[in-house]
């Protein structure tokens, strides 16, 4: 990962630490709250595309594509939050998944498939 990254990742880490800790609102920010408060921001980012053809998603119109940006912020202002309660690097995290995914879903094997990595014959 480049310095540029890691930098700004701190930056906004250290913004929303801020932010919190301005309105106290720490006390209310447990690993289980904030796991609901990810799930609900997640579930209005899907709000966006609801009663939306599959080839519409792609040119949301501005309104909603605001939102979809809002939504976007909020969810990962909480992955953020939650991340850091248990000193984890969210990046770091996405990178380690990736590794496994590669694993799971081998290019000759699923290219073209969305299927679940369970469903495959090895």
């Amino acid at each position: 990962m480049r310095n540029k990254d890691i930098y700004l990742m701190k930056e906004l880490k250290k913004q929303i630490a801020e932010f919190t800790r301005e309105r106290d609102w720490d006390q209310f920010h447990s690993p289980k709250n904030l796991a609901i408060g990810l799930n609900i921001e997640a579930s209005e980012l899907l709000e966006n595309f609801l009663w939306v053809e599959d080839q519409d998603s792609y040119q949301l119109p501005a309104e909603k594509l605001d939102n979809l940006k809002d939504e976007i912020g909020d969810v990962l202002i909480y992955l953020i939050g939650l991340a850091d309660k248990f000193g984890l690097d969210p990046l770091a995290c996405a990178r380690q998944k990736m590794v496994k995914n590669r694993q799971k879903y081998p290019v000759d094997l699923v290219r073209g498939s969305a299927k679940k990595y369970t469903e495959y014959s090895r």
